[in-house]
């Protein structure tokens, strides 16, 4: 039951050291743990007889990750707001009322998985609706894939529309119960999920907080000082803060287990604070490009006397891209607009070990290493005419990385697997499936093994 993949094998070890095999092997096992990985000619012979995939040149990795994604904003890429705060209210707060219908949120969260597994994302931190039901719909799909996600419903009480709105009591409630039922099944994991400082009372923070403490393992996500308008805003919510972070310092949501997506417009004190928690901020470029919201520095995060941990995600819908490649791709412009020139190596490790790292996961995904999940991406770094004439001028692995980083896209994405069962393959014909709401849509080449 065995199974052998082959390629041009890429990992990152710690501290985002690469191991590449210019011929490399993996071995599988029936369950999809990774059993032995090194080069091909090295290849234990009790793998013999397993069955083979082999990608000749092609480079085989460790599958993306994804720190910072909107499940029920699947369908909202390139949605125009005057900033995130208009965006927010004429777009998104419509859209995920519609995840108080089940069948729709068990339609969507079909169609949403099949996109990260075209674009060669196999685990992700996810928000979810307000809905109890959406996280349970998300929670089931991603369970029968037997992928490694963490989400939670969103929990938010104030400054939006009553159809997404819960209360303090019904969050804390509806977050308990679906911790219970779903945090450590196969490879799931639960996240409190208040939405931001602007749409929780100081009551739900407060039950956030206590959530965090006390739910072992739980990994707490939320937004942080991603546009000027929105920190005025929150100045004027709690206006005994010190600033943002302060506020969700204040109600004990600091932390190690703590994300924070954006993490634009940060102080020297609050940048000090998030480092003294062991707190990550996650990285979303193309939606902070795309709301106007700022350029994030990373430098600036990881000063040495007070560093910050650091991911990096799509913010799809708000971001404009399933595609981790073009995310990071993103990334290496707003850094060299902010002064830094990241390498692509930095970059990818940052995206599947380093995310790994931020999520709590990298004891079973992230690298290529035995014992640890085969979640894997294939990428063929010729895959449109434009990166084959470029990679006639690469001369190493940081050119073809930093190529298929600034002109890849999902076609470059051969196959995904995801606990060794390929869940995503590139061909040129694709089944169909219609979503409520959709015009007919590809089912983005999922296909099973």
């Amino acid at each position: 039951m065995t199974r052998v993949i082959k390629g041009q094998t890429l990992s990152f070890a710690e501290y985002g050291k690469a191991v590449h095999e210019s011929t490399g092997a993996i071995a599988i096992g029936d369950d999809g743990v990774i059993l032995w990985a090194g080069p091909q000619a090295l290849l234990p012979q009790g793998f013999a007889q397993a069955e083979v995939d082999d990608y000749g040149d092609k480079l085989v990795m460790p599958g993306f990750i994804d720190a910072h994604i909107h499940f029920p904003q699947y369908r909202m890429l390139a949605a125009p707001g005057k900033d995130l705060l208009d965006w927010l209210t004429r777009f998104t707060f419509p859209e995920e009322s519609r995840y108080a219908d089940s069948g729709y949120a068990r339609a969507a969260a079909q169609v949403f998985l099949s996109r990260l597994f075209q674009h060669g994302t196999t685990s992700a931190l996810a928000f979810c609706s307000v809905h109890k039901i959406c996280a349970d719909a998300l929670f089931s799909a991603a369970d029968a894939h037997g992928m490694a996600l963490v989400t939670g419903k969103t929990m938010m009480d104030r400054n939006a529309i009553p159809a997404v709105e819960d209360t303090p009591e019904t969050g804390a409630r509806e977050t308990v119960e679906l911790y219970e039922k779903w945090h450590g099944k196969g490879r799931l994991r639960y996240a409190v999920t208040p939405r931001f400082a602007p749409t929780s009372s100081d009551a739900q923070l407060k039950v956030s907080g206590e959530l965090l403490s006390s739910l072992p393992g739980a990994l707490m996500q939320t937004h942080l000082s991603e546009s000027p308008r929105e920190i005025a805003f929150v100045k004027e919510l709690f206006p005994w803060s010190k600033d943002y972070t302060d506020v969700y310092d204040h109600f004990g949501l600091l932390s190690g287990r703590s994300l924070f997506a954006h993490g634009i417009h940060l102080s020297g004190r609050e940048r000090a604070r998030l480092s003294e928690s062991g707190s990550t901020v996650v990285h979303c470029p193309t939606s902070n490009t795309f709301l106007g919201s700022g350029l994030m520095s990373m430098p600036r995060l990881r000063e040495k006397s007070r560093p910050v941990h650091l991911g990096v995600a799509t913010d799809v819908g708000g971001g404009t891209s399933y595609s981790m490649l073009a995310t990071l791709g993103e990334a290496y412009k707003v850094q060299m607009l902010a002064g830094y020139k990241p390498s692509a190596h930095e970059l990818f490790a940052m995206a599947t070990r380093g995310n790994a790292e931020r999520l709590k996961i990298a004891h079973e995904t992230g690298a290529l290493e035995h014992g640890k999940f085969a979640d894997i991406v294939v990428l063929d770094p010729k895959a449109t005419p434009v990166l084959a004439s470029r990679q006639e001028l690469s001369t190493s692995l940081e050119d073809v990385l930093f190529s298929l980083m600034i002109l890849g896209d999902d076609r470059a994405v051969e196959a995904t697997y995801v606990r060794g069962r390929k869940v995503h393959e590139r061909r040129e014909s694709h089944l169909q499936c219609r979503h409520p709401g959709e015009s007919l849509d590809p089912a983005l080449g999922q296909h099973v093994r």
